[in-house]
C-alpha cells in the first residue's frame, strides 16, 4: 500500500534529533509522498532543506499560516508571493486561513492574507491547504465574497460539524483527516462516516495530534497507516481501499 501525508511539519525542530529516521520510517510504512505545509519566513530555511535533501518523497506548499499574521504581515505576504513566482516548485498555497481560538486581535489582518492568498491560487491555478479553528463562518463568508463556482484545495485537520464538511465538499474542498479521527467521542469520526471517501484526504499534521496509541507523544508521518486504518474500520471497507482512494485523491488535487 501507498499513502501520501498531506500535511506534515517535520522540518520543526521536533525531528531534530531524529528527523532522517523518521523519513526512513514513514517511507518503510508506504508513506511515499509527504507535503510540507509552510508557516512563515522563519520555518523556509527548513523546509527548503529538507526538500533539497529528499527531492523523490517532499513536495512543498508556499504561503503564510494564520497565527504568523501580525503587524508585519504584508512584508510576510511579499515573500509568499515570491515563491509562487518560481513556476512548478510548489504544489499549493497553504498552510493559510484564520484561526480565532485564542483570541481576535488580527481577525481582519487574516482576512485580508487569507483573501490575498487565495486570489493567488485562483491565479496561479493551485490548490489551498485551508487551516480553520473558530472560524468557519468567517471562511465561508469569504469565500462566498470572492464568488468562485467552485474552489481547489483542502481544509486541513477538518474540526467541523458534517453540515459543514458537506458545505465544504460542495464548494469543491477536500477534508484533511488525521490523529483525531482516533481520540474517542472525536466528532470527526461522524463525519468520515458521512461523507465520501473520495472527499478524504489522509494527513499527520507531525509534529502534532497523534493518534491513539500515541495521544501526547511527537507524531510523526509512520503514523499515516493508523489513521487510514481507522478510516477504513468507520467505513466498513478495507484499508487497501482506503489507501488507493486517498491516494489518488491526493495525486489528482496536488499534480503529484
Amino acid at each position: 500500500m501507498n499513502f501520501v501525508d498531506t500535511h506534515t511539519h517535520i522540518y520543526d525542530d521536533a525531528f531534530a534529533e531524529d528527523r532522517d529516521a523518521a523519513v526512513r520510517r514513514a517511507v518503510e510504512a508506504g508513506v511515499r509522498t509527504m507535503l510540507l505545509p509552510a508557516i512563515d519566513s522563519k520555518s523556509t530555511q527548513a523546509q527548503e532543506a529538507l526538500a533539497k535533501t529528499y527531492p523523490d518523497v517532499f513536495r512543498q506548499m508556499a504561503g503564510l499560516h494564520p497565527t504568523s499574521v501580525d503587524d508585519n504581515f504584508e512584508e510576510e505576504l511579499s515573500l509568499v508571493q515570491q515563491q509562487l513566482s518560481e513556476t512548478g516548485k510548489y504544489v499549493a498555497v497553504g498552510e493559510i486561513g484564520m484561526d480565532l481560538y485564542w483570541d481576535r486581535t488580527y481577525e481582519q489582518q487574516q482576512v485580508s492574507a487569507l483573501e490575498h492568498q487565495m486570489r493567488w491560487a485562483i491565479d496561479l491555478d493551485l490548490p489551498v491547504a485551508l487551516h480553520i479553528r473558530k472560524a468557519h463562518n468567517e471562511v465561508f463568508g469569504l469565500m462566498k465574497r470572492i464568488n468562485r463556482p467552485t474552489y481547489r484545495g483542502v481544509m486541513h485537520c477538518f474540526g467541523g460539524s458534517v453540515q459543514e464538511a458537506m458545505r465544504a465538499i460542495e464548494m469543491g474542498f477536500h477534508l484533511g483527516v488525521g490523529g483525531v479521527v482516533t481520540f474517542k467521542n472525536s466528532t470527526l469520526s461522524e463525519v468520515v462516516k458521512a461523507v465520501p471517501l473520495e472527499s478524504i484526504l489522509l494527513e499527520t499534521d507531525a509534529p502534532y495530534l497523534s493518534p491513539a496509541p500515541y495521544r501526547g507523544k511527537r507524531n510523526e508521518s509512520a503514523y499515516i497507516p493508523i489513521i487510514a486504518a481507522r478510516v477504513a474500520e468507520l467505513k466498513g471497507i478495507p484499508i487497501e481501499e482506503v489507501a488507493e482512494v486517498t491516494t489518488c485523491s491526493a495525486v489528482s488535487l496536488f499534480r503529484l
